[in-house]
């Protein structure tokens, strides 16, 4: 058995290099996933600073209105039918990259499930805390930024962990759009040597690793936030 996997092995990923359809794909993943992660940041905290700031004070009605219709659509369709409509229908016409597609339409899912985490975290703070920064002389903005965001951040880390690492594995849908990515990679190589289990097994467990290795990453930063607490 232990010669039949090696030969397994040989077929799919030495052969002809067909572990470079691996290599790449792992490529096209990583720089889609870091770009969607900077899009889904960024736009995620914009829109919770809209959403607290209209639960907390009632202003700016029109951007939450906006925000809440946002969030409604992406949260309530499947990322992959997001994908498929930026690409065939609001790129349908332009000679775009594919991998600029991908990374739009995953930053902006990402964008609406990270507002919400970054919202929450914002909301359990005390009120107390606005007032401590309203006596040190602080308006609302320097408020958030230098008394309120730090702490919401800590509070919220872990699930913004857990939302990138879902981000990470939402990706292989990008194939929808004949994109090469990691998953494609794998699938390329069993439309070639009709081996199933050597390709998609290997595609597993990157995918496992880069999770794993993620996920180290992310403990590590709150262990050095606690300590920075003491």
């Amino acid at each position: 058995m232990l010669q039949t996997l090696q030969d397994k092995f040989v077929a799919n990923f030495i052969t002809k290099s067909r572990w470079k359809y691996i290599l790449d794909g792992l490529g096209v993943t990583l720089k889609i996933t870091f770009f969607a992660v900077l899009i889904g940041i960024a736009l995620g905290f914009l829109v919770a600073i809209v959403r607290s700031t209209y639960d907390r004070t009632g202003k700016l009605k029109i951007l939450n209105l906006l925000c809440k219709l946002y969030l409604t659509v992406i949260r309530g369709t499947p990322v992959v039918v997001q994908l498929l409509i930026i690409y065939f229908v609001i790129f349908g016409s332009m000679d775009i990259d594919k991998v600029i597609v991908a990374v739009l339409a995953f930053g902006i899912n990402s964008g609406a499930y990270v507002a919400e985490i970054f919202r929450s975290g914002i909301m359990s703070i005390d009120n107390g805390q606005f007032e401590a920064g309203r006596s040190l002389g602080f308006n609302y903005t320097q408020t958030m930024i230098h008394i309120i965001m730090p702490q919401a951040f800590k509070n919220v880390l872990p699930a913004l962990g857990n939302e990138f690492i879902v981000l990470l594995k939402e990706t292989s849908v990008s194939g929808y759009i004949a994109m090469q990515d990691l998953t494609k990679g794998g699938d390329i190589i069993r439309s070639q040597t009709f081996d199933a289990f050597m390709p998609l097994i290997g595609v597993a467990l990157i995918y496992l690793a880069m999770v794993l290795i993620f996920t180290k990453l992310v403990n590590m930063l709150e262990r050095r936030l606690r300590s920075s607490d003491h």
